[in-house]
């Protein structure tokens, strides 16, 4: 099945090189920046990460314009560009429906042609991708590594291969850093980068229809577990795979994991599901959401096993939080619930129960000194630190979904309120929108106006309060 290097040309002339390799079902897989397909698809690279893949599917793979062996003047550093490049190439194969894949810098580009052209798009899988390249990284990072590509290419290459194939090591990450150097130029790539920091999807992102597959590795040192999690919150009908490790290229590391999530995933059952808006005569659902603060930095510091330990505390406790006051739990994001209920006075019960919990058990890690690091509790693997959750509760008429397996989902403007709140929280915080204030009036909650809130994608303020959960009584606290 050795892959041959096609060219097919785009709507406006530019023309482009494409691979494929299997037979069956087709599956088309984006670059993940500027490597080259005719370098990844080599077997110490990531051919047998391709060759797995075609044992299944007929697997496309093609090069973005001005990368590798594609037309390499490239002067259209837009998002359309990108989606040009991607469209060539199924309408060249006749592909009328095609299961997609997006990776890193060209998650984007996947998105908004699924989000274009819904009845082409069977399936989609977001690898190691984002939506907001601005939250990728610091303004001054930003600034530093595009400045360095494009004054010092060879040792930029050497750096960027080192992020993207984290744990190789040898002639093996020089080859990557040369091909890099081969792939393009440095301006080409500092233009790419700055393309890639500037691109923003999120409003794309309730418009599609495929069911998705989000793919992350925690440890993912190009781009952020948390921006994972807010693609997964974000559509309407995803679910969201964590793996450990820190490769960003998925053919490297554990790629077997990455491999089965995609034949799971693909080889699901395509039954229909329902969609409608939840009846308004029940009224407005409360949705609530929960992040754990400073996740990331958490994974980094204990390493995955034991990140994943203190991790499950926040499930246990969450969830029997959720159990005690009636909320229906949506579904989790690696470090975040969604969860909703009928009764508002019910969800903020339930969120104000919730921090009162996790201030008690992080309250009894300095109250026993032999269970912090190095102690007794630390050596039998006792979960040791403090664990600072945010929650932000919004309310409305969320389109309800539900799957044939009974599993059901919510999405629409009151979900993506709910969650854009929940990240203007802190650690140990409450937020809510001031319909939940006023659905609660009476109800001896107390709030603090925090004012108004310019949320993404959102055109007008928002106010949003704060819930007081440290000393005051909670009206029909269980």
């Amino acid at each position: 099945m050795e892959p041959q290097i096609r060219f097919c040309t785009s709507a406006d002339g530019t023309r482009i090189a494409y691979a494929t390799v299997g037979e069956g079902p087709a599956l088309v897989i984006t670059p993940t920046s500027w490597e080259s397909t005719s370098f990844v698809l080599e077997e110490s690279v990531g051919g047998s990460f391709f060759q797995s893949l075609a044992q299944r599917y007929m697997v496309v793979r093609y090069d973005r314009r001005g990368i590798g062996v594609s037309e390499r003047e490239r002067v259209d550093f837009t998002l359309d560009a990108d989606v040009k490049d991607l469209q060539a190439v199924v309408d060249h194969l006749g592909l009328a429906r095609f299961a997609l894949m997006g990776i890193f810098h060209l998650g984007p580009a996947v998105i908004a042609y699924t989000a274009r052209h819904p009845e082409r798009v069977s399936r989609l899988i977001l690898y190691g991708t984002y939506a907001r390249g601005q939250a990728l990284t610091r303004d001054e990072v930003k600034a530093s590594i595009t400045s360095m590509v494009r004054s010092h290419w060879g040792i930029a290459s050497r750096t960027l291969a080192d992020f993207v194939a984290a744990g190789v090591e040898g002639d093996l990450l020089e080859r990557i850093a040369r091909d890099e150097r081969e792939s393009a130029n440095g301006e080409t790539v500092a233009n790419l980068l700055e393309m890639a920091y500037e691109t923003d999807v999120v409003e794309l992102l309730p418009r599609i229809a495929a069911p998705t597959l989000v793919v992350h590795r925690r440890g993912d040192r190009a781009v952020p577990f948390r921006m994972a999690r807010e693609l997964a919150s974000l559509l309407p009908d995803a679910c969201l795979v964590t793996l450990v490790g820190v490769a960003h290229w998925p053919w490297f590391g554990d790629s077997d994991s990455v491999i089965q999530a995609i034949f799971e995933f693909l080889e699901q059952e395509q039954e229909p599901v329902k969609r409608q808006h939840v009846s308004a005569k029940e009224g407005p659902l409360t949705i609530l959401f929960t992040d754990v603060e400073g996740s990331t930095a958490l994974t980094q510091r204990l390493g995955d096993d034991k990140a994943r330990e203190v991790l499950r505390e926040h499930e246990r406790i969450t969830r029997e939080a959720l159990k005690a006051y009636g909320g229906a739990e949506v579904k989790t994001m690696g470090d975040g619930f969604m969860a909703w209920f009928s009764s508002a006075t019910k969800a903020l019960e339930c969120a104000v129960a919730m921090q009162r919990a996790f201030a008690e058990r992080n309250a009894s890690l300095s109250a026993h000194p032999e269970l912090v690091e190095g102690g007794a509790g630390a050596a039998s693997g006792a979960p040791t630190e403090a664990i600072r959750v945010r929650i932000g509760l919004n309310a409305g008429e969320p389109i309800a979904e539900e799957a044939p397996d009974g599993r059901g989902d919510l999405f629409g403007t009151a979900v993506n309120l709910a969650a854009r709140i929940a990240a203007q929280a802190k650690g140990g915080e409450i937020l809510a929108s001031d319909v939940v204030r006023q659905l609660v009036a009476g109800k001896g909650f107390t709030f603090v106006d925090h004012g108004e809130a310019v949320l993404h994608g959102f055109a007008d303020p928002v106010r949003l309060y704060e819930v007081r959960w440290h000393s005051e009584p909670v009206e029909g606290q269980a």
